[in-house]
């Protein structure tokens, strides 16, 4: 059974959806989503560990933060974890959410016992170049029409099928106009700054079809030299498409490190 709550924090309520006990894992999803990326996932790793999918600051159902920027959002994290009692926990992020796990993991290497980092950016100056290169996939404008809909529906069609495309369209209009923050903060970001702050285990996944994150994978995990690489083959959203692949993953990865500190 998937639990919802509120926590409050210095930065206003933040909402999170969980399952499970035990070792708990914080789930970060990409932008413009919420935990509702992890829907299918979040049972998964229930079975083992308390699995924790909370709703970025500005995203979701949680409060709006004083700047949209990678470091704010690991600081939600931080102190949704400090709201709930978890001294330490894994974090496993997702595209965006990934750059933010890096960020929590930079910020706080003694709270943070393991990383999972899928389909994850690696955001240097070589990244940030090809970013201001590339138009805003979700930055659509409200029309009096409605158009806009169906503007945002289309622009994602190729990534997303027609179910999961209307869970997408949802978040992305739970958040209008600030649909495009995210990204603009993890364009902005120096990890080439912080990801050599990083000192725990970390599991680099990619997805195959995803055109945005997999040829980046080599470029991430050799940034991060603890780290070991895993692959999903196809599904640009393997959270969704492949989440019992996805799950199996994490709840390896997880175990082996428990094993190995044990």
């Amino acid at each position: 059974m998937i639990r919802f709550g509120y926590a409050d924090t210095p930065f206003g309520q933040i909402h999170h959806a969980s399952c499970g006990t035990g070792e708990p894992v914080l789930l970060l999803h990409q932008t413009p989503r919420s935990w509702d990326e992890y829907r299918e996932v979040l049972p998964l790793l229930g079975r083992t560990r308390r699995a924790i999918a909370m709703d970025t600051l500005g995203f979701g159902n949680s409060a709006r933060p004083p700047e949209h920027s990678i470091e704010t959002y690991a600081a939600g994290v931080l102190a949704l974890m400090d709201a709930l009692g978890l001294p330490r926990a894994a974090v496993a992020g997702h595209h965006t959410g990934g750059v933010i796990a890096v960020e929590t993991a930079a910020r706080a290497p003694d709270r943070v016992t393991a990383l999972v980092l899928s389909s994850t950016p690696m955001v240097d100056p070589d990244g940030r170049r090809r970013r201001a290169g590339h138009s805003s996939i979700d930055a659509v404008r409200e029309q009096s029409d409605g158009s806009h809909l169906g503007e945002l529906w289309s622009r994602r069609a190729p990534y997303y099928p027609w179910p999961l495309l209307t869970r997408f369209v949802r978040d992305a209009l739970t958040v209008l106009p600030e649909v495009e923050r995210g990204h603009e903060a993890v364009a902005a970001y120096r990890m080439e700054e912080r990801v050599g702050l990083v000192r725990c285990p970390v599991l680099v996944v990619g997805a195959t079809d995803d055109p945005f994150a997999f040829p980046e994978l080599e470029r991430l995990a050799a940034a991060l030299p603890h780290s070991t690489q895993a692959v999903v083959k196809g599904g640009v959203i393997p959270l969704e498409h492949q989440a019992a692949e996805f799950a199996a993953l994490v709840t390896d990865f997880l175990d082996g490190q428990a094993r190995k500190t044990g």
